[in-house]
């Protein structure tokens, strides 16, 4: 629960997960984030030769599911929490 000015509220949260092996890198999943919490890793290359991408503030995520919309490898799953 938050605290806005027209007082308490939920925020949705979420929880990803990625089949890295499936992932080419693209990166259409995190320009679609709204949260602007995905990246690809540079410092990994999956089993294709790729830098998967990665969620670095897992916290942030509301479950929004743009990112699993966007991935045409059908890497990310999303679950709301």
């Amino acid at each position: 629960m938050a605290r806005g000015s027209g007082g308490w509220f939920f925020v949705a949260k979420g929880k990803l997960t990625f089949n890295e092996n499936l992932c080419k890198g693209c990166g259409l999943c995190v320009a679609a984030c709204p949260k602007k919490i995905l990246e690809l890793d540079k410092t990994r290359l999956n089993a294709k030769g790729y830098h998967p991408a990665t969620c670095v503030n897992p916290d942030e995520c509301i479950g929004c599911a743009f990112c699993a919309t966007q991935c045409p490898d059908v890497v990310i799953t999303v679950e709301r929490i």
